[in-house]
């Protein structure tokens, strides 16, 4: 074997350790990485849930929609609207109706509410005149 031969074989033996060990490094570093996240997810459930919904939107907002998507998403987009303001509309009803079975109007709770705001104003108006006498009687003597 020549002297050159000989001079390359001991630094690729040097670098193949090198390499090997750097991999193991990686390969533990990358481990302990995975073990800690899947710990931190199963002890937080609800933060890895609105994370991973986080991160999809950001991903969603970055990416183009395409026609075809348009096209495809459009109905059910309008199906969805649709279908919260029929949920809206029978809550409002349903609410309505519960009023009325107990002989409640709208209009008599706000007549109600009327009062009881300025019964609470005629309250706090004459508890502030009170605390005023009381304490320029206080300051006086």
């Amino acid at each position: 074997m020549s002297k050159a031969a000989n001079d390359i074989e001991p630094n690729q033996s040097l670098v193949t350790q090198k390499v090997v060990s750097a991999y193991e490094t990686a390969r533990d570093k990358a481990s302990a990485a995975t073990q800690g996240a899947i710990e931190g997810i199963g002890g937080n459930p609800l933060i890895a849930l609105l994370s991973g919904l986080a991160l999809g939107a950001a991903a969603g907002a970055l990416l183009p929609r395409g026609d075809r998507e348009k096209a495809l998403l459009a109905p059910l987009g309008t199906r969805i609207g649709d279908a919260a303001a029929a949920a809206i509309e029978a809550g409002r009803e349903a609410g309505v109706q519960a009023l009325d079975e107990q002989g409640l109007s709208i209009e008599g709770l706000r007549e109600q509410a009327a009062k009881l705001f300025g019964a609470l104003t005629e309250v706090a108006g004459t508890a502030a005149a009170e605390g005023l006498a009381a304490a320029k009687t206080k300051v006086q003597s």
